[in-house]
């Protein structure tokens, strides 16, 4: 980006964001003709249409939506680092947009945000939940977090804790039908399993003692869902049983909605990461947010590992 040409994209982004270049440019102190020759003269500089113009709208190319990401970002990066040389590295404020999956989200991420934004009020916080992977860049996100390795080398990758997953029912369910202590004696099981763009996650690998099996979910006889706190409400209710992450079902262990299942039996690990992007300034609220998590992560994992130390022994 060079620096003639900020006021330009600055122009840029609010139209996007106003969904009018009028009311960007009087944001801005411009007259209609001024801001619409700004308009003209970035995509000249970039041979490229960023708005498909009508005289009752303003819509985003293709190319815009991707230019105005990148754009968005930078100008962020730019209004951070302003803030930072005039207030010190400790003043932490602006908007701050987070990513994570759907049940992890909402039953432990919302409670660590709100402790967050207690330590930091000057912050506001955008929480996107999804099981989906996100596109850090297209959809204009400070941070993901996700389980597993990712697979986007290009964004930085920070392991925040390990995660074993588990088999778990409800008590209610195993009392009904028992509880399986070989993966041999699954079929006789009611399952609960996730799908995604990518197909059924239904093969459960296990390993104990050197010894490795595997069971694949019949999909015809499964209860099947794209969102995983509707898989484990649904294990809660006792529907079945449920491949979990002990991160979303730490408090149903403590409060003994669920149980696990054969404990002696391992499956993959698929640890935590925080994912973000690859660039050379990190600005002040995503620094303070990973530093947060990476503290909150570590004591919650001895707590967990407490839980489920007692739960071995159930």
């Amino acid at each position: 980006m060079m620096i003639q040409n900020l006021g330009d994209i600055r122009l840029f982004v609010e139209a996007a964001s106003l969904g009018s270049l009028s009311a960007a440019g009087r944001k801005m102190g411009l007259s209609p003709a001024a801001a619409s020759a700004r308009l003209v003269k970035l995509e000249a500089l970039l041979n490229t249409r960023l708005f498909e113009r009508t005289t009752r709208r303003l819509r985003l190319t293709a190319e815009g939506a991707l230019y105005l990401a990148h754009c968005q970002q930078a100008l962020d990066a730019l209004d951070d680092a302003h803030a930072a040389l005039q207030a010190g590295r400790s003043a932490v404020g602006g908007k701050l947009r987070i990513a994570a999956t759907s049940d992890f989200g909402r039953h432990v991420l919302q409670g660590w945000l709100e402790e967050f934004n207690r330590m930091h009020p000057q912050i506001t916080l955008a929480l996107i939940l999804g099981d989906a992977v996100s596109n850090l860049l297209l959809d204009d996100l400070d941070l993901a977090i996700r389980f597993g390795v990712p697979q986007n080398s290009s964004m930085v990758a920070r392991p925040l804790a390990s995660n074993r997953r588990v088999l778990c029912a409800a008590p209610a369910y195993i009392a009904a039908h028992g509880m399986p202590t070989h993966p041999a004696e699954l079929p006789r099981f009611a399952c609960i399993v996730l799908s995604s763009a990518s197909g059924m996650a239904n093969e459960w690998r296990f390993e104990k003692d050197g010894q490795r099996e595997s069971f694949i979910v019949p999909p015809a006889g499964a209860r099947e869902t794209n969102d995983g706190a509707v898989a484990r409400e649904w294990a809660i209710n006792g529907h079945g049983i449920v491949m979990k992450s002990i991160w979303d079902i730490g408090a149903d262990l403590q409060a003994g909605r669920l149980r696990v299942l054969m404990p002696d039996w391992r499956t993959p690990d698929a640890p935590v990461h925080a994912l973000y992007q690859r660039t050379r300034y990190m600005a002040p609220r995503v620094r303070a947010l990973l530093d947060f998590l990476i503290a909150r992560f570590e004591q919650a994992g001895v707590e967990l590992e407490a839980i489920l130390r007692q739960g071995d022994g159930a």
